[in-house]
């Protein structure tokens, strides 16, 4: 066991690595929301993560060798965060912790669509995905037929909005009416 570690238990050692409130949610949104620069991480999380914690979180994460960070070609001034294929084999843990936040605590429906279809998908779904991240992270070529797996994802996000903006709508309207 090394001095820097509490204990070898996996268990442990994982948590040391992603135990702390943001280091998965930072995976999440690179994983799920495709966010690759730093001010997308900062902005488009539902969480509202702070600047320094996650400039904190980034650099950890890079550390225990979950993500790469390089110069974006794009702008001089930006860098590109990638996952690394150890992150991406995190994919199964997040299937498995979405799906029991589902079914557990309360989770909003929008929210929840992800980790339903995730779940009703299971490993072969997973493995697709994994894929996908491996192009766009590592670029490592895969194979596709049809819709992504993200676009899969994204688009029954947007349906369940939809859905829930004109049910709110149909009752403001109604509620107008009487």
């Amino acid at each position: 066991m090394s001095a820097t570690h509490r204990s070898g238990c996996p268990i442990n050692l994982s948590l040391e690595v992603f135990g702390d409130r943001w280091s998965l949610i930072v995976l999440r949104d690179m994983m799920f929301g495709g966010r690759r620069h730093f001010r997308e991480l900062l902005t488009r999380s539902e969480e509202g993560i702070s600047s320094n914690i996650l400039a904190d979180r980034l650099k950890s994460l890079q550390e225990s060798g979950m993500i790469t960070k390089a110069d974006d070609p794009t702008h001089k001034q930006k860098a590109v965060y990638s996952l690394t294929e150890r992150a991406i084999e995190l994919v199964p843990l997040f299937a498995h912790l979405g799906a029991w936040g589902r079914r557990h605590l309360p989770a909003s429906e929008e929210l929840s669509i992800r980790a339903q279809l995730l779940e009703e998908g299971g490993p072969a779904l997973w493995d697709r995905f994994m894929a996908e991240l491996r192009e766009a992270h590592l670029g490592m070529p895969a194979s596709r037929e049809g819709p992504t797996v993200a676009e899969q994802l994204q688009a029954a996000y947007a349906e369940v909005c939809a859905r829930r903006a004109s049910r709110a709508s149909r009752t403001s309207r109604a509620a107008r009416d009487r």
